[in-house]
């Protein structure tokens, strides 16, 4: 390891990070081991207070809600508009989400943090004893993606509704959510060479964060 990221893994050392992909249980999980442990909650999106740091011409994929037509442009993007665009944010919003975690860090709290850094960034900021990636079936995750009371998920279903043709729409944001979810890109999170672990309907939310506890070294012998 050379000397810079040994600093940054020392900078880093009290944040526990949780990818992976949809329906895989990673916001419930964050929220319930920074309850347990008094740590820091980052929930999905929880560098939105730094988007007054961005502008179209350097992050214009962060910046897309403000320079759309509508949602209905957005609802009706194609696969492989909606992948790019998500990629795109996936790589601008790193260093955000850097900037936020080293002030997140401060006081010496733990951190939880459900995020979008990749895989090959974290290697180099972290260690496997600090990331999980939680993974669910991919046809599951498309099948199941407006199932859950969540506020953003269940806004982009009304818009969705509000359509000129619903059923098109929601056919055309199906495929989108397919290709997000595909096996490849699963198969990409499950070989990271990072702690994997599978939802499993028979296992309570109780019972996996006892298992990411035991992979974090929270549990005491």
């Amino acid at each position: 390891m050379n000397i810079e990221n040994n600093l940054l893994r020392r900078l880093f050392e009290s944040v526990y990070f949780i990818t992976g992909t949809a329906y895989a249980g990673k916001s419930t999980m964050v929220r319930m081991l920074a309850e347990k442990h008094g740590g820091v909650w980052c929930r999905e999106n929880y560098t939105e207070d730094l988007f007054g740091l961005i502008d179209p011409e350097h992050q214009p994929n962060l910046c897309y809600f403000d320079t759309m037509s509508g949602w209905q442009e957005f609802v009706n993007r194609t696969p492989e508009q909606y992948e790019a665009w998500l990629c795109g944010c996936a790589s601008e919003g790193e260093g955000l989400e850097l900037i936020e975690l080293i002030r997140r860090t401060e006081g010496g709290r733990k951190v939880f943090v459900d995020t979008n850094i990749s895989p090959e960034a974290l290697r180099q900021i972290s260690d496997y004893g600090h990331v999980a990636v939680m993974l669910a079936d991919p046809a599951v995750s498309v099948s199941r993606f407006f199932d859950r009371p969540d506020a953003e998920k269940q806004f982009i279903y009304q818009r969705i509704l509000e359509a000129e043709d619903p059923q098109a729409t929601l056919a055309n944001y199906r495929a989108v959510l397919e290709r997000i979810n595909s096996p490849e890109n699963y198969r990409r999170l499950e070989d990271s060479g990072f702690f994997v672990l599978k939802r499993d309907e028979a296992r309570t939310p109780e019972q996996t964060m006892t298992i990411l506890e035991r992979h974090f070294g929270l549990l005491e012998d």
